[in-house]
Order: structure tokens, then C-alpha cells, then sequence
């Protein structure tokens, strides 16, 4: 149990500095960078939830500890799962909103004077 608890706090580190190292990069145009960022608030939940979970698999008896371990790294997982796929969903929605916004300008507005084939 001491190395399954020291692993998760580890992990916790881990995710709590990714979570920092991603706040602390400027802000970027790019689609994934934008993302990363955007995950970071469900990055530092997760780095609590293993913290929680590699503190209480040290202090509690081993049947405790290990059944709050697992809930907290399942906890953890969906957390940031999660996270990513709302931010990819809104990532993604904000490049067609400029998308499409890009295209209607380019758009004379009469279809007489279009020379789109695609309209």
C-alpha cells in the first residue's frame, strides 16, 4: 500500500506541474495549445484528487485505503478525460464559428454575383 500511495502522490506532483507548466505558456492560436490550456483547471482537480487519495491510502487501514486509492484515480482519470473533451468541443466549435465567418464574408451576399460553384 506504501508504494501504490506514493506513486499516486507522485502522480499528483506530476499532474499539478503539467497543470503549471501549461498555465504559465503564453496564450497561442494553435487548436492544441489552446486545448491544453483550456484543461488546465481539470488538470489541478485530478493533482488534488490523487493527492487525497495517496494521503488517505498512507493514513488509513489498508481495505479503506485501498478502495479511496482506486476511487480517487478513477476520479482523477474521468476528471481530465472529461476536461479534454470539453475543450476540444469548444476549441473545435470557435474555429468553425470563424470558419463559417470567414466564408459568409467573402460572400458579395447576392447569388447572382456568386461565383462559388459550391452555392
Amino acid at each position: 500500500m506504501l508504494i501504490a500511495a506514493v506513486l499516486c502522490l507522485c502522480a499528483a506532483v506530476a499532474t499539478a506541474a503539467m497543470g503549471l507548466w501549461s498555465a504559465a505558456r503564453p496564450y497561442a492560436t494553435d487548436q492544441v495549445a489552446q486545448v491544453l490550456r483550456a484543461v488546465v483547471p481539470t488538470q489541478f482537480a485530478a493533482a488534488v484528487m490523487l493527492g487525497a487519495g495517496g494521503v488517505v491510502a498512507l493514513a488509513a487501514p489498508p481495505h479503506a485505503g485501498l478502495l479511496a486509492l482506486v476511487v480517487c484515480v478513477i476520479g482523477a482519470v474521468g476528471t481530465v478525460a472529461a476536461g479534454c473533451y470539453q475543450s476540444a468541443k469548444a476549441v473545435a466549435l470557435r474555429e468553425a464559428l470563424q470558419k463559417s465567418a470567414a466564408d459568409e464574408a467573402s460572400c458579395a451576399g447576392a447569388c447572382a454575383s456568386c461565383t462559388l460553384s459550391c452555392r
